[in-house]
């Protein structure tokens, strides 16, 4: 067993797939997103448990593969939007029994601290349910998350932290639903925050507006978990942390536009813009104009 606990780079290896993308120096919380591309010839492999819970989403060409988990041997074709779900801790066996078809799977790889994060905001005990193989199925809600943060992996991180982090929250709930043996529904939220925490995350997002801000980050300033953090600013604002973040932005963007001289591309990057295409992006999405136009 590897040391790492997001070694995705060593099921790479394992299956003989050379890396094409990775959020490793992203430093997203909890989640690692990884492509690979698979190989073209025949390959069977055994791969050890793994520490944490691996998601595969089979992206390319339909494609034969049996797959055995414990006593349970299941042989089938994968389609494009068909997802394979190992929980940590369990081995696996993998076959590819023809040659000649590429693919490039998208490997997501979930720390056990964040389930139980997530698990625990929701008044759940993590000790309580286990998660479920999945062999090999088309999730469409699950494909669409796994969409979004492929999106967000070949961009750069274009969004940033909190924008991925968000996306990590949704996903891992989406899986305590629907991939557990989890039997009573998720738990609301409802409590909600002072009006001095509210307050409180807000005067921070402003004054770090230009900060790779991530979720844990706003969190931790009113010391709550990220999770619960997300549930309650939703519920009070009407609108996701990340989503509040952006329209900030977009806000002091217009400001500076019209009180100042500075470049537009120096503009995106003091506001918290990776870059002038992205801020002329969610500047169009939020006031239907271009920062030239406004300029």
């Amino acid at each position: 067993m590897a040391s790492n606990p997001l070694n995705s780079l060593e099921l790479c290896q394992r299956f003989n797939k050379p890396l094409i993308l990775s959020s490793r120096q992203m430093n997203w919380s909890g989640i690692l997103v990884e492509q690979c591309q698979s190989p073209v010839s025949t390959y069977e492999v055994e791969l050890p448990a793994l520490s944490d819970h691996w998601l595969s989403l089979h992206l390319g060409n339909s494609t034969s593969l049996i797959q055995k988990r414990g006593d349970r041997r299941h042989e089938s074709i994968l389609h494009e939007g068909d997802n394979l779900f190992i929980p940590a801790g369990q081995p696996s066996y993998w076959c590819q029994d023809k040659s000649g078809i590429t693919c490039s799977p998208l490997f997501i790889c979930l720390k056990p601290e964040l389930i139980q994060q997530v698990a625990e905001a929701s008044d759940m005990d993590s000790n309580r349910f286990e998660f479920m193989h999945c062999f090999g199925q088309q999730d469409s809600q699950l494909h669409q998350i796994g969409t979004l943060l492929f999106a967000e992996l070949r961009s750069g991180g274009v969004m940033g932290k909190l924008y991925a982090e968000s996306l990590a929250q949704v996903l891992v709930i989406h899986l305590l639903r629907h991939y557990s043996t989890l039997t009573q529904p998720i738990a609301s939220q409802n409590n909600s925050f002072t009006r001095i925490q509210l307050q409180q995350a807000i005067d921070y997002i402003h004054t770090y507006l230009s900060r790779d801000l991530s979720l844990a980050e706003l969190a931790s300033v009113v010391n709550i978990s990220p999770t619960y953090f997300a549930s309650l600013f939703k519920q009070e604002m009407g609108i996701s942390p990340h989503q509040y973040v952006i329209r900030q932005r977009v806000e002091k963007a217009k400001l500076m536009l019209s009180k100042t001289d500075l470049a537009i591309a120096d503009i995106a990057l003091q506001v918290g813009f990776s870059s002038q295409s992205h801020l002329t992006q969610q500047f169009k999405r939020f006031t239907g104009m271009t920062p030239k136009q406004v300029r």
